[in-house]
């Protein structure tokens, strides 16, 4: 079928904006770190499914130290931080300007790319640096009446919790990316096509585990366990956590793999960025804001500038 990476990138986008908006509902009733550690076991279940389904087993094969270590390396940065951030800027600013914040993980991971992978950063890179910068400006700066100097709109922490979160996903998937060289290294030459398949759910798999344990050792450091006892019994908070977790580490990570099988990563990536622009109309009916011109032509602005970094 004729531009099948494209439908299904473009499946892929709906996706996490419809995970975004409902991550959003549960994060205002029962907090992000609940939300988070529930969402990672409703993910461990599922992955351990898919990976039984591939496999035979529902625990990665063929891993080995450094294999783990990066990957959990990943999780804590991906996960546990980047997580983190990103619910808290729900909580803050909304999930329109969290998930606006996002597109901060590609100069993020190139820049993390260059640092620790020697990846080279090209001129258009650079470009679509500012042109990222400048579309999220646009959207997130007023002009103060008096001064008539740009100020935030937003409350500062939930824009700088926006901004972890972008440093999360950049950063952790370049460690992802050096797990998943060492995984490759550890797979034996005669491993069964369902395990080599299966792989980017094993790494997956080994990032949940780490979310999982981090989140326990902030719930029990912050004395948290009653408000997880709570939010459990908290039924529209367990469903939205399933949903969040199905449409993103489950179904949009699925979907996503299978993109970049029909079309080029490039075409790909900038489609599934398409979140933060899918995500006005829905967001502005659940929270009942009005979406200003400017707000959507900054969106616009920067998710252009996302798309020169995979395009050029």
């Amino acid at each position: 079928m004729q531009y099948l990476g494209e439908i299904i990138s473009l499946l892929v986008a709906v996706s996490w904006t419809t995970g975004a908006i409902f991550a959003d509902v549960a994060s205002h009733r029962i907090g992000s770190i609940n939300l988070n550690i529930i969402r990672m076991v409703f993910a461990l279940l599922f992955l351990a499914a898919i990976l039984f389904a591939f496999t035979g087993s529902p625990v990665p094969l063929h891993t080995d130290g450094k294999t783990w270590f990066w990957f959990a390396l990943s999780g804590v940065v991906g996960f546990v931080f980047g997580d983190l951030c990103l619910f808290n800027a729900y909580v803050r600013i909304g999930s329109l300007y969290g998930q606006l914040l996002m597109t901060l993980a590609p100069p993020f991971a190139g820049i993390a790319g260059f640092l620790m992978l020697g990846e080279k950063l090209a001129p258009t890179s650079l470009l679509a640096m500012v042109v990222t910068l400048s579309g999220i400006g646009i959207t997130i700066l007023s002009k103060d009446s008096d001064s008539r100097l740009p100020v935030l709109k937003l409350p500062l922490s939930g824009v700088l919790y926006g901004i972890g979160a972008g440093v999360g996903q950049g950063v952790g998937l370049v460690l992802s990316k050096i797990g998943m060289e060492h995984y490759t290294a550890a797979m034996p030459s005669d491993a069964a096509s369902g395990v080599l398949s299966a792989m980017p759910f094993a790494g997956t798999f080994i990032r949940v585990v780490t979310g999982i344990i981090g989140f326990s050792v902030i719930i029990l450091l912050m004395r948290k366990a009653g408000g997880l006892k709570t939010a459990v019994k908290d039924r529209t908070s367990m469903v939205c956590c399933l949903v969040t977790t199905l449409l993103g580490p489950v179904i949009g990570v699925s979907l996503s793999l299978k993109a970049v099988q029909y079309t080029s990563a490039g075409i790909a990536s900038t489609l599934m960025g398409l979140t933060p622009v899918l995500i006005l109309i829905p967001y502005s009916i659940y929270a009942k804001q009005r979406i200003t011109l400017k707000e959507v032509a900054g969106t616009f602005i920067t998710v252009a500038g996302v798309a020169l970094f995979f395009l050029l």
